[in-house]
């Protein structure tokens, strides 16, 4: 179904190829350049036989967002197995959060920051996949199943919006960027495992 084209090695499957040239899309030129019909071109077959890898332009997506998540989670997971106090632990993890969502911000975006009723509902057992990384913050705070879920969303959320932030371009660039990163990591990681405020505990 494919016509010959100098572009794709013959020895390289059609799926990975569309994926590859996916990957370099999203890289090179954002979520946006991502198009069904250029891809087919780059790689030398029809917009159509995409399709018989891939059942739509969703589903390729979330194929890369399932690699996007795949090397955040090992990232992550393998930082959170090192030496070290819970605190101390949980600031390393998440920096290696934060370096991923800077080191890989076309990822991030599609990960993290794409509305969700662009797309098709992500499925159920990517989802519980993906969120990995996200439970490590609640299993480093050592609570109960509950409030630890509470504290890791917390740290999760504002190391989020620092990256969207600094992704967006959005932060004061007379700020020192680094001192940024270490003091919003500090400030979210020490207040997983401060006492809140009278009430607010739900444990």
């Amino acid at each position: 179904m494919c016509p010959s084209r100098p572009t794709r090695d013959p020895a390289t499957p059609l799926r990975e190829a569309i994926l590859q040239e996916a990957r370099t899309l999203l890289e090179g030129e954002g979520y946006a350049a991502l198009s069904t019909r250029r891809i087919a071109s780059a790689v030398g077959c029809t917009a159509t036989s995409i399709y018989l890898h891939f059942k739509s332009k969703d589903s390729l997506i979330y194929a890369l967002i399932n690699e996007g998540f795949e090397e955040l989670n090992r990232r992550v997971v393998e930082v959170s197995k090192g030496d070290g106090s819970a605190l101390s632990l949980l600031r390393d993890v998440a920096r290696a959060y934060v370096d991923f969502g800077l080191e890989r911000p076309e990822y991030y975006e599609i990960m993290f920051m794409l509305r969700a009723e662009q797309m098709e509902r992500y499925p159920v057992d990517a989802y519980r996949r993906a969120r990995r990384s996200l439970e490590v913050f609640a299993e480093l705070t050592a609570l109960p199943a509950q409030e630890a879920a509470r504290r890791g969303a917390i740290v999760w959320s504002t190391l989020h919006g620092l990256v969207s932030l600094l992704i967006a371009q959005r932060i004061d660039i007379s700020l020192d960027r680094e001192a940024l990163i270490e003091d919003s990591i500090h400030s979210a990681c020490l207040g997983a495992f401060a006492a809140l405020p009278s009430g607010a505990n739900s444990a």
